[in-house]
């Protein structure tokens, strides 16, 4: 009699714990069903105002002292050419230096052909429209690589928070299309994410995400230099964001 006691209370409370879990279970399910997910991309393009070289001097020499001082007299070349277009010292730069023995045989390292010698310059040219005779003297004064060239804007910051407005403003619109399309409206957001936020030039090796846009807006600029062949054209700046808003 006992035993069929606690047995019944047993099931009693069983039941009680499976009733109270059947509605949050069917909640939760509700709730995932009522948000609606999106990524917005947004590009804004603008004038480079200022761009970036990084130059190559390589020399050689059987003679070390020869190959060094060949080396040393083109960077000077080059330091004074910056000079010359009115580039201040604290933008002009040695960045690497490297010194190597080559070899006709690397294995064996005999038979010295020559040692080389490489430095690399980098210079903020800031003013865009003196680049192409800049680039220009610079070869002729014994560059002999030109590493790198990055257009850039000194104002990134401004338009990269543009970007990311306006990648928010296509995510809300592409949320609220997806939902229309279904007969619903989108409520508040409830997760915010920022997945990059980057810029690209033509000229310049490095980048940041892809290049497909929902959203481009023109900050203007870019007109080729007069009396010149060299357009600089404009830089990319982009920003990509995830949203989940409710669905009312």
């Amino acid at each position: 009699m006992q035993k069929n006691v606690w047995l019944m209370i047993a099931l009693i409370v069983c039941a009680i714990l499976f009733a109270n879990a059947q509605p949050t279970q069917a909640q939760d399910r509700v709730n995932v069903a009522r948000t609606i997910s999106v990524t917005g991309d947004a590009e804004v393009k603008v004038a480079p105002d200022e761009v970036i070289l990084v130059l190559g001097v390589e020399t050689s020499d059987k003679d070390i002292k020869v190959a060094k001082n060949q080396n040393d007299e083109r960077v000077r070349r080059v330091i004074a050419l910056a000079k010359d277009y009115g580039i201040e010292p604290k933008h002009v730069q040695t960045d690497r230096i490297n010194v190597e023995p080559r070899y006709d045989n690397s294995y064996a390292k005999m038979n010295l052909i020559a040692f080389i010698v490489r430095k690399s310059i980098v210079i903020t040219l800031k003013d865009v429209d003196k680049f192409e005779d800049l680039y220009t003297a610079a070869i002729a004064a014994g560059v002999t690589h030109i590493q790198d060239i990055q257009f850039r804007t000194t104002d990134l910051r401004k338009y990269r928070d543009q970007a990311r407005a306006l990648a928010i403003q296509a995510a809300r619109e592409k949320a609220g299309a997806l939902a229309g399309d279904l007969g619903q409206k989108i409520g508040k957001p409830q997760t915010i994410q920022e997945n990059y936020s980057g810029w690209w030039s033509w000229y310049s090796t490095r980048w940041s995400g892809a290049m497909t846009q929902n959203v481009t807006q023109n900050v203007g600029g870019g007109a080729p230099s007069e009396g010149g062949t060299f357009a600089p054209g404009q830089i990319s700046v982009s920003a990509r964001v995830t949203v989940t808003f409710d669905l009312e």
